[in-house]
């Protein structure tokens, strides 16, 4: 069977919501058990849950997942458009007057070898730029977003009289590549569609457990800046170092120097990482070479600290290189790619409150926690950071099963992290608390909103 037909080859959540329909005739969403109407969606939502898991695709190359989302889209009744920003998909469903609400998922994978030992776990591999075999997984669950966000626009279909406005549903590719949301919003996301006046995502937690939610207000998400430093020196042979200027040494001591912009020179206040991932210079034991290149990865939550960070590392580099007697011609180069930077995710503190209230009403308050900031980036913070201002949220869904977590709080073990080979979310639960989480807090930004 080609991949094609297997794509096509489940049953879709149009024949769940025809069965549903013809049992739900309540006019507001309050009186219908939202719990009971989930469990019987469930089933297919696990269907392609399963399906979408082992049919990952990287970032830039979700064509066939693309696809799947637009005919779920399609067969529930959404205005489609495909292909947008790549391979991104745009739902519309105008139901009457009313704001515009925008729930968003992305679709891509990770270039890891799944190694969870499920059964229906991604055999997927390809050969990545240098010709090497890589696997790719699910390994930062957004199959679950997927799902969560195609069960989220069942419910809302099944249940349409009990709302008024214009859902969008946004299926966003090439997420971890950080550059998915951009290219959308570039080619006219707000402008060509109607502009939302809320925006909700959901994000698997790897330390949260299945059934709970975890909220946050202001900052939830890190800005992530990539820099590459080039560490001149004059080379020659290592046994006269005297009539060189060793550039790994300068290095050595650029890395520790680089340590100091988070302790000593940003305010203790303000949250933010300087970590030198890659160090490569030299090629034999007794050369000492022209050059030595950094690898950085930057994580800050306040724009200003970013900029701080960056003037930081231009200054220290360039001063160490002064000191070792270099000329103007062979300073540091130090290249931010600004091509690759992801802001900050800022959850708008009135929205995250109302969203927080609607989850605990629907699942109840010892299911949602506070959820701390980490220093992880998504590029979901670029929805709420464009002319409009819209304000956006995105909450936290627990995904580990729950006596797994359980034991590794007895234990005092760590459990897998997301882009773990061994991250396995507890799926059924996950998902039917994803979509009844996201279901009544959009049903109800609708209904505040009259």
């Amino acid at each position: 069977m080609t991949l094609s037909a297997r794509l096509t080859a489940i049953p879709t959540a149009l024949s769940i919501s025809l069965a549903l329909a013809a049992t739900i005739t309540t006019t507001s969403l309050r009186a219908v058990d939202l719990d009971d109407s989930v469990t019987k969606a469930l089933p297919q939502l696990e269907q392609l849950y399963t399906h979408l898991h082992q049919h990952p695709e990287l970032s830039y190359q979700e064509k066939n997942t693309s696809a799947r989302m637009a005919k779920e889209l399609r067969q529930l009744g959404f205005e489609v458009t495909d292909n947008y920003g790549g391979y991104g998909v745009v739902g519309i469903f105008k139901n009457g007057d009313g704001p515009t609400v925008m729930i968003r998922a992305d679709i891509d994978a990770l270039p890891i070898i799944e190694q969870t030992g499920k059964a229906y776990a991604s055999t997927v591999t390809t050969q990545d730029a240098h010709n090497n075999t890589v696997g790719i997984m699910h390994g930062c669950g957004h199959d679950i977003h997927m799902t969560s966000m195609i069960g989220a626009a069942e419910q809302l279909m099944l249940h349409k009289s009990a709302w008024q406005g214009t859902l969008m549903m946004v299926a966003q590719p090439a997420e971890e590549m950080g550059g998915g949301a951009k290219a959308m919003l570039k080619q006219g996301l707000f402008s060509e569609f109607p502009t939302p006046d809320k925006v909700l995502g959901l994000h698997v937690s790897a330390s949260i457990p299945a059934g709970k939610v975890g909220s946050i207000s202001g900052y939830a998400l890190a800005n992530v800046d990539s820099v590459d430093i080039s560490i001149k020196g004059k080379g020659g042979h290592g046994a006269y170092p005297h009539l060189t200027i060793d550039p790994v040494v300068l290095a050595a001591r650029t890395v520790l120097a680089l340590q100091t912009i988070p302790s000593r020179e940003v305010s203790p206040l303000e949250p933010n990482v300087v970590t030198v991932g890659s160090i490569h210079g030299g090629s034999k034991h007794n050369i000492i070479s022209n050059e030595v290149k950094l690898q950085l990865t930057l994580r800050s939550y306040n724009p200003e600290v970013r900029e701080q960070q960056i003037a930081a590392i231009k200054r220290i580099t360039k001063g160490i290189a002064i000191s070792a007697g270099l000329p103007d011609e062979l300073m540091p180069e130090v290249y931010v790619h600004e091509d690759e930077k992801i802001p900050s995710t800022y959850n708008a503190p009135a929205l995250a409150a109302q969203v927080k209230a609607s989850i605990e009403a629907e699942l109840g308050k010892d299911n949602v926690v506070l959820a701390p900031q980490v220093m992880a980036g998504e590029d979901f913070g670029l929805y709420g950071r464009t002319e409009q201002n819209i304000p956006i949220t995105l909450f936290w869904l627990g995904a580990v099963e729950p006596s797994v977590y359980q034991a590794s709080i007895d234990s005092g073990d760590s459990l897998p992290s997301l882009h773990s080979s061994k991250f396995a979310p507890d799926y059924p639960l996950t998902i039917s608390t994803g979509v009844r989480a996201m279901t009544r807090a959009a049903m109800d930004l609708f209904n505040s909103s009259k």
